[in-house]
């Protein structure tokens, strides 16, 4: 056979599908459903096309929401151009062709970072919290997770006074207690304990696999 006798086709080189996921197989089908002239055959040809992308999918293929999703592609695939008596509005196109807005970038600029987000705005709560046992316990357990994020951040040994300090300046001086002797914060090894544990049992799990697939060839090897 001569070399100038064989033909490739490369995708390159077709029409670009309009949801790569569904192949182009799918789009095949869709393109010969608009060429049908009578229109119950259409309908019912849409009908199996349906019902042939909800079996890709059959946990949910009757799901209101992804049944209306699965006809907007299918009017996607067919370029808008396809008369069916669908039991969803055709979509239009300049909306899913528009660029969706920008989300605004968070300007604010926080103090001690490493403390996080939620450490910040449990800090608020507390402040507006009626003084009591519950403020206290809450305050208590807000600083144990500065000192455990403080550890982790900078994995080194940090004074209890530090971490009530920063509670101070985080809470625009509402939280004070660096002269309450009452408040002792959680030994550092306490509060990082369990991250060592996860870190022994990995190392723990990881050599087992190792010492099993070495013994595993050996045998194979030996016999």
């Amino acid at each position: 056979m001569q070399t100038e006798d064989l033909k490739f086709t490369y995708n390159t080189d077709r029409e670009p599908l309009a949801i790569p996921e569904y192949g182009r197989y799918i789009h095949n089908m869709v393109k010969q459903l608009k060429t049908m002239e009578d229109r119950d055959k259409r309908n019912r040809n849409a009908q199996a096309i349906i019902q042939y992308l909800g079996f890709q999918n059959p946990h949910l293929r009757n799901v209101p929401d992804f049944q209306h999703k699965l006809w907007d592609h299918l009017f996607i695939m067919a370029d808008f151009d396809l008369d069916i008596d669908a039991p969803f509005p055709m979509p239009n196109p300049e909306e899913l062709k528009a660029k969706p807005e920008k989300l605004p970038y968070p300007k604010k600029r926080y103090r001690f970072r490493f403390y996080g987000q939620i450490i910040k705005d449990m800090i608020d709560v507390a402040v507006t919290w009626e003084e009591g046992e519950m403020k206290d316990l809450l305050i208590k357990t807000i600083a144990n997770h500065m000192k455990k994020n403080y550890l982790t951040w900078n994995k080194d040994h940090v004074d209890d006074s530090l971490i009530f300090e920063h509670l101070k300046i985080l809470s625009d001086g509402k939280i004070d207690l660096l002269a309450e002797e009452e408040y002792k914060l959680r030994e550092a090894n306490q509060l990082v304990k369990k991250q060592h544990n996860n870190n022994r049992n990995n190392n723990r799990n990881n050599n087992y696999k190792k010492n099993y697939k070495k013994n595993n060839n050996y045998r194979k090897n030996r016999s």
